[in-house]
């Protein structure tokens, strides 16, 4: 099994660098791999809403040189899907918003490729805002109906310089239960213990008429 964490921060190493660790230390204790892509430095184009994702399934043909295509193979590939972002503005950065409305949209178009994968969010933040940014993550982990790992708490840890994270003690054990729990759902999805669902394929409708 493997979890791919996306870290939306420009700085590599920060506090969502730390928030993202401390959720795949425990993966890494049951034995998952694990890879944090960082794409918060990254010049991550935002969707044109071309729709060639629905014709030619599976990447992005619009912007195919950015790197969303390359996380695109690997999340694909993955059993599970971290998403980490610093609050800008109560929201999440530019590039993490740019990834996530093209991840999620090409992954719309193709019907299984994030469908009962299991999935979980975290945000790093200084002062207020970590609630509304995680929001935003949430909504993308359930539209293409993931299974979304839960904790004791708002998974949200709080910090300023690179490092500081690790001294939000509650914050911790929250990141911490989330990677067990993370852990616990992947495992009981390899093990297959009930029926999958049927697919219903989705409708669309425009109500301007």
């Amino acid at each position: 099994m493997k979890v791919i964490a996306i870290n939306g921060s420009p700085h590599k190493e920060g506090n969502t660098y730390h928030a993202i660790r401390m959720v795949l230390e425990e993966l890494e204790k049951e034995g998952i791999e694990t890879e944090i892509i960082t794409i918060g430095n990254k010049p991550i184009r935002s969707c044109i809403g071309c729709g060639r994702c629905f014709k030619e399934k599976g990447r992005c043909h619009a912007f195919p040189d950015d790197g969303l295509n390359e996380a695109i193979e690997k999340i694909y590939q993955a059993d599970g899907l971290l998403l980490g972002s610093p609050v800008h503005y109560c929201g999440v950065t530019g590039a993490m918003k740019c990834f996530c409305d093209r991840l999620f949209y090409v992954a719309s178009a193709t019907d299984d490729m994030l469908r009962h994968k299991v999935g979980a969010a975290v945000t790093a933040v200084r002062r207020a805002g970590g609630v509304p940014a995680l929001d935003i993550l949430f909504k993308y982990l359930q539209y293409p109906e993931m299974m979304i790992a839960t904790s004791t708490y708002w998974p949200v840890v709080y910090g300023m310089l690179p490092g500081e994270a690790e001294q939000d003690d509650e914050g911790v054990d929250v990141l911490h239960t989330l990677g067990r729990n993370m852990a616990w759902m992947l495992k009981m999805r390899a093990e297959g213990v009930a029926y999958e669902p049927e697919y219903q394929k989705k409708r669309r409708m425009n109500f301007i008429r």
